[in-house]
């Protein structure tokens, strides 16, 4: 029978299978968020799944290896990156357990949502990362009156809309500068577009593919031509 909690070890475990290991101190936080993801799983049904391990292996997966995809991207120092439609932190949560640059804001609409990432968040202590709880097209505007930087350097997208959509409203929050361009990454289950298929004033770079559920999937990372606007 599937315990309902997960200790440390029984992530780490976990991970080894996936054939992503994590670092004793990262399956504590990872442990304590399926924890918490559970028990609140419970009464307001943030996402599908019941138990931790399913869990785990269906959806945290995708935040392990995304961790080492924005490792080998080519950011600043200090990237601020905005997560669209965070839900119930995925990516974000978990990633930000092995990716720590810079200034990481959840953005999320949904009230429960938002209220159990800022719980979770309030328990694991994770540098720079924040929960914006509001419109995503608000975001950067009320985020840059309080002291952020007035362009974006990483939007990342799991589900909160259709990818050529997406692209046409994330357009003008992306840094776009001659030195430097902001980049958008997508998680998806099907492989990037043809470079013929971008819509006008992208460029598609570093598609990455990795195992989960059994079945492929995919991060694309695509960057504005530079001082190009929608």
């Amino acid at each position: 029978m599937m315990k309902m909690n997960p200790k440390p070890a029984d992530v780490v475990a976990a991970s080894k299978k996936l054939r992503r290991p994590v670092e004793p101190e990262q399956a504590e936080l990872l442990a304590e968020y399926l924890n918490q993801l559970v028990k609140w799983n419970k009464k307001m049904n943030l996402v599908g799944p019941s138990d931790w391990k399913t869990i785990f292996d269906t959806l945290v997966v995708d935040s392990l290896f995304l961790a080492d995809f924005m490792t080998g991207l080519d950011l600043p120092d200090k990237p601020l990156c905005l997560d669209l439609g965070a839900g119930a932190g995925l990516p974000g949560i978990p990633l930000r357990t092995l990716w720590q640059k810079g200034d990481y804001w959840l953005v999320e609409i949904r009230d429960k949502r938002a209220m159990f990432m800022r719980s979770v968040l309030g328990k694991l202590n994770l540098p720079g990362t924040s929960v914006f709880h509001g419109k995503a097209e608000d975001a950067l505007e009320r985020l840059t009156e309080s002291g952020c930087e007035s362009s974006a350097d990483v939007i990342l997208s799991r589900a909160f809309m259709p990818w050529p959509k997406l692209l046409d409203f994330i357009h003008p929050m992306l840094r776009n500068e001659d030195s430097r361009c902001g980049v958008a990454i997508i998680l998806a289950n099907t492989p990037p577009p043809a470079e013929s298929e971008l819509p006008k004033g992208w460029i598609l770079d570093n598609p990455a593919s990795y195992p989960a559920a059994k079945r492929k999937r995919f991060f694309w990372s695509l960057r504005p031509v530079p001082n190009s606007r929608g």
